[in-house]
């Protein structure tokens, strides 16, 4: 006798996974890609610590922004502070945005600032306290923070160049004269050099790429106004930008004290120049001072060390210009 048929289909007594179709059509299985990163993942501890980094690099900021292709863009910088903020409103240093607190308590200060914004059509921006809380990465603001755009820096040699063309055009009456940087960090000893140079027809200053002070809110304050006038320029490596500026006709001298040539007797002062100063501790770096046509001194008192850097350009400026003017 036959056995009988069983209805269904037939099990595999095999455990173990089979090879199935994985749905059809829209119910088919659709992977999830790679797995992110962990920076990029909002509960991972790493992703914290990138924002952290990136809260703190719109705080102080970094290299500020070119016009050359390749550089890096940075974040901008913030004043904050009732006091801060209405100086660097005085001074008038560019500004993008001015954030205020929500129901701040107006004080002189507020009100000067907003009046101050108002006039120079700046966006006054109302803000919750955690908002600009977090802006500022928890400084203390006291409900005001001033937004101070990047600053725009020209190529060091194309500026070279192009005051040298107008120059030999006779746009320009005296011969161009630069003022280089070698080392400096301090904005306030930027914003002074600035002055001094745009007081003695000072076509440009130049700052390097690495490990040099650049224009900051300090910078611009300590400038008082003069960075309007007077560009800051940058050189991705300063020993080549300044063998570059001789190779245009540039006569480059650096101030040093014991150098081979006195202030008055600078001979140069009516050429087209450049004028290298160093730090106050280290002074002028091994291949800048290699690279200078000149190294000169300026006589002091023998009770006096060194003069500050900003101080030595202002001295150096007067005498070119007494110099040119004679």
């Amino acid at each position: 006798m036959a056995a009988p048929k069983r209805s269904g289909a037939i099990r595999k007594s095999k455990k173990g996974p089979s090879v199935g179709t994985g749905g059809h059509g829209r119910k088919a299985l659709e992977g999830k890609g790679p797995t992110p990163k962990a920076e990029d993942r909002v509960y991972h501890k790493a992703h914290k610590a990138k924002v952290l980094s990136e809260r703190a690099a719109a705080k102080h900021g970094g290299q500020q922004r070119g016009r050359a292709p390749g550089r890096s863009k940075v974040a901008e910088e913030l004043v904050t502070g009732r006091n801060s903020v209405v100086e660097a409103l005085r001074a008038g240093i560019p500004a993008k945005a001015l954030h205020i607190a929500v129901r701040i308590d107006m004080d002189d200060r507020v009100r000067e600032s907003l009046k101050l914004a108002a006039e120079r059509g700046i966006p006054v921006m109302e803000s919750g306290k955690p908002e600009l809380d977090r802006m500022t990465d928890d400084a203390v603001h006291q409900g005001l923070v001033l937004q101070i755009p990047p600053y725009d820096y020209a190529d060091a040699l194309d500026t070279v160049e192009e005051t040298l063309e107008k120059w030999r055009k006779g746009y320009i009456r005296n011969a161009p004269l630069f003022v280089a940087l070698d080392g400096i960090t301090d904005p306030r000893n930027l914003g002074a050099i600035i002055r001094a140079a745009s007081a003695f027809s000072g076509h440009a200053v130049i700052v390097p790429e690495r490990r040099s002070v650049g224009m900051t809110a300090s910078a611009w304050k300590t400038s008082a106004g003069a960075a309007v006038r007077v560009p800051v320029v940058r050189a991705p490596n300063l020993t080549n930008a300044l063998k570059a500026m001789k190779e245009q006709g540039v006569y480059v001298i650096g101030l040093d004290g014991g150098g081979d040539v006195e202030l008055p007797g600078l001979e140069l002062a009516t050429e087209p120049l450049c004028i290298v100063v160093g730090s106050e501790g280290k002074g002028l770096s091994r291949l800048v001072g290699e690279t200078c046509d000149q190294i000169v001194s300026i006589p002091i008192d023998s009770a006096m060390e060194s003069l500050n850097a900003s101080m030595a350009v202002g001295i150096t400026l007067y005498e070119v210009s007494r110099r040119r003017g004679a």
